[in-house]
This record gives structure tokens, C-alpha cells and sequence, in this order.
């Protein structure tokens, strides 16, 4: 049986990461994170790796050749039997067919393409919300998690607080208009290949993990 590949498609915010990781952990699947992965291989002093430090040195943005590189030699790699999870990649339709080219080449396809669905509004107030514990990182919420004794975080009792200086109304915005001009070419080229899956992803994250543990269970079979 060929190894699903499952792409999470959504906003910042959205929730990828946090639902890649339960996914890695209900099904044994790897999370593929294409900036992890290019740091990776610059670490590594990879060929793929040596030209990636050389773009972003120069200032530029790497190109969908050495991102793909980079990923082939990664899923050469042990340890991706069991299936992947693509977050961050592809973005743009264009990355989608050569993806598509890159996983041919094995025998393998992408078995999911599923989209967070989520309301802007919504996001806009989840998102902006946003705060951690200076000390630990634990995060909280102004509306939906608050310490329970305020200005002490329930975990390490620090009473320093922080905000991402991007987690404001205005940017989160912009950053979900941006979202949706990149990915709806996206949303059609996999609709088309009959892999698009939606998933409402306003509700709650165990609800979540759940709806996602259901498709990749079932598109895995």
C-alpha cells in the first residue's frame, strides 16, 4: 500500500500545526514543515541545503526548485512509511503540479488535500487574542483563556505576559486576504483532482481532530 500524503490547507491561526501534530500521533504520520525542512538542510550542508543558504543570504526568496529538492531528500529519508503532512507547501497551483511531478516519480499522489475552513471575523478576534507566558510559552486567550488567577500563568506562576507584535486586528486581516487570493487557485486544482476535503475548523480542537482523523482514516484504507 502506497503511504498517504496529506496536505492541511488554512490561515495562520487556523490551527495546522496543532491538528499536524495530533495527526502524527493518531496515525504515525511525519509533519513535513518546508521552513523546518530548508533550515534542516542548511544545517546539514546538503547540495539542496548549500543552495538555499546562498539564496537566503543573498536576500531572496528560495525557489519552488530547491524547496522541492529539499523535500525529495527528506522523503528519501527512513522514517516516512507510515505517510506525511505537508504544512507550509504547496502555496500556489504551480507548486501543486510539481508536486504532483515530485511524487509521481515514487509511485506515490497526494492522497488529502484538506482546508481548514474558517470565519475571518472569527479568526480576526481568535488570533488578535493571543497571549503566552513570557517565562514558559504557555498561551492564553483574552476571551477564550484566561489564567485562572489573573497576571499568573497557571503553569510556572510567572506574571511577565507577551503579544506577537503581528497578532494585532489590522495584520491578521491582511494576512487572511493574502491567505485566500494564494489558496483559492489551490482550492480548485485539488477539487479537480477529487482529493479536496473541507473541514470546518471553528469548533473545538478535539472536534477538529476528530473530522481530520476521520478522512485520513478513511482515505488511508
Amino acid at each position: 500500500m502506497v503511504a498517504p500524503v496529506i496536505i492541511l490547507l488554512g490561515p495562520p491561526g487556523a490551527g495546522k500545526g496543532t491538528q499536524a501534530r495530533m495527526l502524527e500521533e493518531d496515525f504515525g504520520l511525519v509533519q513535513l514543515s518546508t521552513g523546518d525542512l530548508l533550515r534542516a538542510a542548511v544545517a546539514q550542508g546538503t547540495e539542496a541545503g548549500r543552495q538555499a543558504k546562498a539564496v537566503m543570504e543573498a536576500g531572496q526568496l528560495v525557489s519552488d526548485d530547491i524547496v522541492l529538492a529539499v523535500l525529495k531528500d527528506r522523503m528519501a529519508k527512513p522514517g516516512v512509511q507510515k505517510g506525511i503532512i505537508l504544512d507550509g507547501f504547496p502555496r500556489t497551483a504551480g507548486q501543486a503540479a510539481a508536486l504532483d511531478k515530485l511524487l509521481a516519480e515514487t509511485g506515490q499522489r497526494v492522497t488529502a488535500a484538506i482546508s481548514l475552513e474558517v470565519d475571518d471575523e472569527a479568526m480576526v478576534a481568535r488570533v488578535s487574542g493571543r497571549f503566552t507566558c513570557a517565562g514558559c510559552g504557555e498561551g492564553y486567550h483574552d476571551q477564550f483563556k484566561q489564567p485562572a488567577k489573573v497576571g499568573t500563568c497557571d503553569k510556572c506562576g510567572g506574571t511577565a505576559f507577551k503579544r506577537r507584535a503581528d497578532d494585532n486586528a489590522e495584520t491578521v486581516r491582511a494576512r487572511l486576504q493574502a491567505y485566500h487570493a494564494d489558496t483559492a487557485p489551490l482550492i480548485a486544482f485539488y477539487e479537480l483532482q477529487s482529493v479536496l476535503e473541507r473541514v470546518p475548523a471553528m469548533g473545538s480542537i478535539d472536534g477538529i481532530r476528530a473530522m481530520l482523523a476521520d478522512i485520513v482514516g478513511r482515505v488511508s484504507a
